[in-house]
């Protein structure tokens, strides 16, 4: 006789086999055989909706009644039937970009009448060549440990998952960044190049590493409690211009330093730096995501498809021909948000303004030519009438 676990997977893989799903979606699911197809269905219609909310956003900021009614169905199903997968001893993880937009979506979808799409309403970033819903990697081992140490997925990118786990000799967090079943030699490659960089690179400002494991091509790293954007967006209203001076310089301290040991990121944006709060309230920022940074004595080259989540300077003609300077144009970008809490360059004449300004010059020969001189800057900025708090 089948076990109720065995009962519980039979009925979910039924369930899901009535539904279609598309070879658009089948394919990120290969690796998963149990799951494969209800995942791809979960997928296909989660993507469905937020295309369609996206759109409406940019219209009539309405989303049809049937529409909510039926995503708010799909939401109340995935949690159930992640939580079913979770009791049969299967942990499955949503991508975080999805469980945020489903948890943006929640409070405004309607049962009745259609639903009014905020008018402050982000986008929801939607994932179509990559897993929205994978295993978990539930345990790791560690040394001198008699058992195995469960892990909870914190985050996920283009070629890697990320994990946090709570060593019990020490009780400290840390984190694993463990590269994703299937991507490509190359992506591989660039996983380990990743942490050869930043193991060589030591410096407060930049994401400590520990150890990589060939075995299961992972490598263990300090855990940071969010990213720059989630940091500041929880607390934007109250953040005293003081705090934000802090925060820029730390970053820019922190890029000085790998210009000066001859690295480029090459991949600035508001998710790849990261922020460590500690009990009493400070925070330290953390560069982190070293996967396209380039050496000055490397021959690695970019695509365009791989800097697509960059902020890119739009002068730069080649990304062969990448320079400090095209670096710093993604740095004004991370000033200003840092500065204002606002993702969209503002006009004005203020200090930190005039700084972007000069970070973002549409002649790369009038930006700043090295982080340094953008320091120099930034340490002589004062508050204003109205920055404190912002």
């Amino acid at each position: 006789m089948a076990t109720p676990n065995e009962m519980r997977l039979a009925d979910l893989k039924a369930k899901y086999e009535e539904q279609p799903s598309s070879v658009t979606f089948d394919r990120l699911y290969t690796d998963e055989v149990e799951l494969g197809h209800m995942f791809s269905v979960l997928h296909k219609q989660l993507n469905e909706h937020f295309e369609s909310i996206n759109g409406r956003a940019r219209s009539t900021h309405h989303y049809w009644a049937d529409n909510s009614r039926a995503l708010l169905a799909l939401i109340d199903n995935i949690d159930k039937d992640l939580y079913s997968l979770k009791r049969a001893g299967i942990d499955v993880a949503l991508d975080p970009r999805y469980q945020d937009g489903i948890e943006h979506c929640r409070p405004w979808l309607s049962y009745s009448g259609g639903s009014a799409v905020p008018e402050d309403f982000v986008e929801i970033k939607i994932v179509k060549y990559e897993p929205v819903l994978t295993r978990s990697a539930a345990s790791i081992v560690l040394a001198n440990q008699p058992e195995r140490v469960k892990l909870k997925m914190v985050g996920s990118g283009s070629f890697a998952n990320v994990y946090s786990y709570i060593d019990p000799e020490y009780d400290i967090k840390f984190a694993v960044k463990r590269a994703k079943r299937g991507i490509s030699e190359r992506d591989l490659a660039r996983f380990k190049r990743e942490f050869k960089i930043m193991k060589r690179l030591s410096f407060p400002y930049i994401v400590e590493v520990y150890r990589y494991d060939d075995s299961r091509d992972e490598y263990r790293m300090e855990f940071c409690n969010d990213t720059l954007r989630a940091h500041i967006g929880k607390r934007n209203a109250a953040l005293k211009f003081s705090t934000r001076k802090r925060i820029a310089l730390q970053f820019l301290y922190g890029l000085n330093y790998i210009h000066s040991a001859g690295v480029l990121h090459r991949d600035i944006s508001l998710q790849n730096v990261l922020v460590k709060t500690y009990p009493s309230g400070a925070v330290i920022v953390k560069l982190s995501d070293f996967g396209l940074s380039k050496e000055a004595d490397s021959d690695f080259t970019l695509t365009k498809t791989e800097l697509k989540g960059t902020i890119r300077d739009p002068q730069l003609e080649s990304l062969k021909a990448y320079s400090t300077v095209n670096e710093i144009y993604s740095i004004g970008w991370v000033l200003h948000f840092i500065f204002t809490g606002r993702e969209s360059l503002s006009h004005g004449i203020d200090p930190v303004t005039r700084i972007v300004k000069r970070c973002t010059d549409q002649d790369p020969a009038g930006r700043y030519q090295t982080v340094l001189e953008l320091i120099a800057d930034v340490e002589t900025l004062e508050p204003g009438p109205t920055d404190e708090p912002a």
